[in-house]
């Protein structure tokens, strides 16, 4: 983790919506986030929240309905031909498979090297291109020696030390990480987030981290957003969101994360009912079906930020946010 204070990505009211039947699926209703240069940006909640419909539109894959998105000041869908090629490279994604994402008939140095194809300016020759394989593949902990395997003779935490250097190739600005240590053992888990965080230090990138699992979100992350039915609920410094939950729905949260000290442990918050349909989301406040907070207003009215009085920058999306009547429900 590390501290910066320069913007890199700007997301103002981001909404993407599918077809769903005769009615739309709203995956993000006014999604709004700042990334800054060499900052760790935690992405948590359900599934099904738009974690990563968000990631999808970030990389372009996605278009949105409406808001904006600013990378470095540049509007990216506003460009075309060499301009949008050239931006693509700046934004690069590990994936939450490393057993799916790696091409079981290539070896691991045509991994590294594939998005060359595309990228042909960066390493014109085939010795620099084998340099820059090499290089990638000590700095992701493989070494040399591992150019010439193929997918099949690594492990589960080589595999995904791969896909890390595939990453890199195109030496980008910003890489989304969807889970990307889901599919490891524990102690693979700690060597590839370890590595993740040299990596950020030596080279200056920035992550999105997109995880369910919440103690590997503490570890890396510099903030945390926090999401709910296409929206992000509570945004704010990473120890604030976990020690100073604001939103009933964040606190619920905490509560269910596993602690080894039992004198950590306080009363596990139990949600009621089921996470509603995007399809046909409640009016008002989102949260509003589950919480034991909700009164009237959360029913009309869309809930307004609420800021933390103690922490800078930590707010939540909440007509009874916790913190305002001194309930801190940690777990």
């Amino acid at each position: 983790m590390s501290e910066t204070s320069e913007s890199l990505l700007e997301v103002r009211d981001l909404r993407k919506s599918f077809r769903a039947g005769k009615k739309r699926l709203c995956a993000l209703d006014g999604i709004t986030l700042n990334l800054k240069r060499g900052e760790t940006l935690g992405l948590v909640g359900e599934s099904g929240c738009g974690k990563s419909t968000l990631a999808r539109t970030l990389l372009m894959l996605e278009r949105p309905d409406s808001g904006t998105v600013r990378f470095d000041g540049i509007d990216p869908y506003s460009l075309r031909g060499k301009d949008l090629l050239n931006f693509r490279r700046r934004v690069q994604m590990v994936f939450q498979d490393p057993y799916a994402s790696l091409n079981s008939r290539m070896t691991a140095g045509d991994i590294i090297a594939e998005p060359w194809r595309s990228h042909k300016d960066m390493y014109t020759t085939r010795k620099d291109r084998d340099m820059r394989v090499r290089g990638l593949l000590d700095l992701v902990g493989l070494g040399a020696k591992a150019v010439d395997k193929y997918p099949q003779e690594f492990s589960g935490g080589q595999r995904q030390r791969i896909g890390i250097a595939r990453a890199l190739a195109l030496d980008p600005d910003v890489i989304i990480c969807d889970e990307p240590v889901s599919a490891l053992d524990l102690s693979v888990q700690a060597q590839v987030l370890n590595l993740l965080n040299e990596l950020q230090g030596e080279l200056g990138i920035s992550y999105i981290f997109i995880s369910h699992d919440l103690s590997v979100v503490r570890h890396v992350a510099d903030r945390v957003s926090v999401m709910y039915l296409g929206r992000i609920i509570e945004n704010g410094p990473t120890e604030a969101v976990f020690d100073r939950p604001n939103h009933p729905y964040t606190a619920a949260l905490m509560s269910a994360a596993p602690k080894l000290d039992s004198a950590l442990r306080k009363d596990r918050i139990l949600l009621k009912g089921e996470v509603p349909s995007p399809i046909d989301p409640p009016s008002g406040c989102r949260f509003r079906t589950r919480c034991w907070k909700a009164t009237e207003i959360c029913a009309t009215t869309t809930p307004p930020s609420a800021a933390d009085p103690e922490v800078s920058g930590h707010a939540a999306l909440c007509h009874h946010p916790l913190l305002s009547e001194g309930m801190l429900a940690t777990a």
